[in-house]
């Protein structure tokens, strides 16, 4: 079998048996429920906006879609652990992965495979997520947010480097194991942020140190850092002060950082369950 049949075939599987999983289901329902009251919210919201300055009105429209985004990278994020971390260890564990194994096929296209038939369900529920909020700030309040397709490309980044750190925590630890490591990682990259962010705001080269040490261990929060600074409104970046991006927002570099940290860890993935004795 060919190496690109192989592996699309391993996507096209993974993607069904993810599709079939509850946790895919209960979260595309509570995404849906989230979009209609973000919506009917921002249309309440919109009526009082409407007696404001248009200055107001406008950074306000700014604030409450990145609020959205905010959260829609939280639920993407926490979707990529919960429905990839046993993708691997589950199945070594139950013994189900040797009927994959015995196949004439190398092992890193079982797990490149998996990789991109997680991403490919991954990115249609980000897609959702982020479209619904674009939507409906542009039926209510007739707005959209300033470099859209560059903050979103970076929202994606973040749950490509989740699922990478997710699928090489499932060839290394058990299934429990791997999910405290994903989100231990998760957490301290996520205070990290915050740190760095406040130490920019007060000054404090050290704090900003924490939070960049944090950013090189798992780039996550990093991508999103970013992807505000790109989507913030012109006046709030004048100002340097908004509880999504700050004067300390990471640099493209750190994003080429992001990319390189991911083609590392499905390497090592890749690597590390070739060797792994099943």
């Amino acid at each position: 079998m060919g190496n690109n049949v192989a592996i699309g075939v391993i996507a096209r599987l993974t993607f069904r048996e993810a599709a079939r999983r509850w946790v895919v289901w209960v979260a595309l329902a509570l995404g849906l429920l989230f979009l209609v009251i973000y919506a009917i919210g921002f249309n309440e919201i919109e009526k009082d906006l409407s007696r404001q300055g248009n200055l107001v009105a406008a950074e306000m429209h700014n604030f409450f879609l990145m609020t959205g985004l905010y959260v829609v990278n939280f639920l993407t994020s926490l979707m990529t652990v919960l429905t990839s971390v046993d993708t691997l260890s589950g199945e070594i564990s139950s013994g189900t992965i040797h009927t994959v194994v015995s196949k004439p096929v190398p092992r890193w296209q079982i797990v490149l495979g998996k990789w991109l038939g997680f991403t490919a369900m991954l990115s249609l529920y980000l897609l959702l997520m982020a479209g619904g909020v674009t939507l409906a700030g542009y039926l209510v309040a007739d707005t959209v947010l300033p470099h859209l397709v560059q903050g979103v490309l970076l929202m994606w980044l973040t749950i490509l480097i989740l699922l990478g750190v997710s699928l090489l925590g499932g060839t290394l630890l058990s299934t429990l194991a791997n999910g405290v490591m994903v989100f231990g990682l998760f957490g301290i990259a996520f205070i990290g942020g915050w740190i760095e962010q406040i130490g920019a705001f007060l000054n404090s080269q050290a704090a900003v140190n924490v939070g960049i040490v944090t950013s090189l261990l798992l780039p996550s929060e990093a991508m999103w850092r970013r992807a505000a600074f790109e989507m913030q409104s012109p006046l709030v970046a004048a100002m340097g002060v908004s509880p999504f991006a700050s004067q300390s927002a990471p640099s493209p570099v750190m994003v080429g950082y992001g990319v390189l940290y991911l083609v590392i860890v499905l390497f090592l993935a890749m690597q590390r369950f070739t060797r792994r004795d099943l």
